[in-house]
């Protein structure tokens, strides 16, 4: 289960740490745009990991209602069916465009396999209908951890982009500056 850990070194632990949010009305526009930065990767990560986590619900929630249904086409079959109707689905939650690729893809994969330790996914067709009830309420438990701590951070970026739209609505940041800033001029 994903935690936060106070003091911890981790990009989650800064970003949802107490003082993150502390005093930014103080801090340059530079570091408020860091941080900001810094906390669109933590959610990106965290969609990433959330969504590994809902191709798994679906794989077992199908094979469950396979089961239930008396099918005789194998899972695999249906794979592309199964994990298409997800993303052709309406969208739900909060949802945002994301420019960034998550940075940690492959230990994101290894925290969702290790989730059900022995139970392995690549033939749900030969585990018990306990493993799956039970990789099941794991996975959709580790969601929910994870989901929270998605809207606890774009909460940190909500609170971090309404502060550097504040300084451009005030006048205190230009346009003129961010460009000179993103090009590498600096004034004489």
């Amino acid at each position: 289960m994903i935690e936060v850990r106070p003091g911890g070194r981790r990009r989650i632990d800064r970003v949802l740490a107490p003082g993150y949010l502390t005093g930014l009305g103080d801090l340059p526009l530079p570091v408020l745009r860091e941080r900001r930065d810094e906390a669109a990767q933590e959610e990106t990560d965290l969609s990433y990991l959330r969504r590994l986590l809902h191709a798994r619900i679906d794989i077992v929630r199908a094979e469950q209602q396979r089961r239930s249904s008396g099918g005789v086409n194998s899972i695999v079959d249906q794979l592309a069916t199964i994990l298409a109707d997800n993303a052709l689905g309406p969208a739900t939650g909060s949802g945002r465009h994301q420019q960034l690729e998550p940075s940690r893809a492959g230990e994101h994969r290894r925290h969702a396999e290790a989730l059900i330790g022995d139970t392995d996914l690549t033939d749900v067709g030969t585990l018990s209908d306990n493993k799956l009830a039970s990789a099941l309420d794991t996975y959709a438990t580790e969601e929910s951890s994870v989901s929270t701590f998605r809207r606890q951070v774009q909460g940190v970026m909500d609170t971090l982009n309404a502060e550097i739209a504040a300084r451009y609505q005030r006048g205190s940041a230009t346009v003129d500056e961010l460009l000179d800033s993103e090009l590498g001029r600096t004034e004489e």
